[in-house]
């Protein structure tokens, strides 16, 4: 039996305190320095407290002002982000739920051979493939396009290992009686599987999305066409000014607005991304 001890309850919060701070205070710079002008933020002398700026510059963020440094309107950058973050993590998904079905309930030469491939893939991410990756999506004309943006990151060995370590928790004798009933394998999935796997898929999806949502390197090499920029890209290119100085209050502006959307994902999504992590009894 484990003792109370206040002492330990007190040490427990305070770390617990220390890694909130830890983990807020550049978010809070980000915010402070989006309501200062960006004159104060070049002096080397960062104030700790908001500014007057803020409607200003927030304003000007929204409407699409400052085009020397916003070719794009925000907007614009949080629906291709936002497109690009979905068509992710409900590829990966649907491709890894049902690689996963196909493996557990399905017996095949070669079936684990074909887990162990998928599995080895976690050993290469995407900046160690980039070249042929985008050797192939440059040959197939896909860059400049939504499928460019998404396709190549859809693949994911993580949530089919997961996947498959879910099903393999289902007792058998719900296949059973779902073959007796008459239930072929698709129907199966779809009335079975699927409602048990609810919470896990809903954990994974919050994820993906926001796997999908900060992606940095690939979106900067696959679009060159304005239309197509993602937020997270996009404030890398606010930063590249030649002959100016970079304006960095609608910079940390845009970095606070991009981190709004997975934010409120977690928020909404809390209960279920909780319980998918930790539930193992179905």
């Amino acid at each position: 039996m484990v003792e109370n001890q206040r002492w330990l309850d007190i040490l427990a919060h305070i770390t617990l305190i220390l890694g909130v701070v830890v983990v807020a205070f550049p978010v809070y710079i980000a915010f402070i320095a989006s309501t200062h002008h960006p004159v104060e933020f070049m002096s080397g002398m960062m104030p700790l407290l908001p500014g007057d700026n803020m409607v200003n510059t927030y304003t000007e963020v929204l409407s699409g002002g400052v085009r020397a440094q916003m070719t794009v309107p925000l907007t614009l950058m949080l629906t291709n982000s936002l497109i690009m973050a979905l068509s992710i993590a409900i590829g990966k998904i649907v491709i890894s739920i049902l690689s996963a079905f196909a493996i557990v309930y399905f017996r095949f030469p070669f079936r684990m051979t074909a887990f162990w491939m998928i599995f080895i893939t976690l050993m290469l991410p995407v900046e160690v493939r980039i070249v042929p990756t985008f050797k192939v999506v440059a040959d197939l004309g896909l860059l400049n396009s939504y499928a460019g943006l998404s396709i190549p990151l859809i693949a994911s060995a993580t949530a089919t290992f997961l996947f498959r370590q879910v099903f393999l928790t289902i007792p058998d004798e719900l296949m059973e009686a779902a073959r007796i009933d008459g239930a072929g394998p698709m129907k199966f999935f779809r009335d079975i599987l699927l409602p048990l796997s609810r919470t896990n898929i809903a954990a994974l999806f919050v994820i993906l999305l926001i796997y999908g949502w900060n992606q940095y390197l690939w979106p900067i090499l696959v679009t060159t066409d304005a239309d197509f920029y993602t937020i997270v890209a996009g404030i890398k290119r606010m930063a590249d000014v030649v002959d100016s100085e970079p304006l960095w209050n609608f910079i940390m502006a845009t970095a606070v607005l991009a981190m709004l959307p997975p934010v409120l994902v977690v928020i909404f999504m809390q209960r279920l991304f909780v319980k998918g992590l930790v539930e193992t009894e179905k």
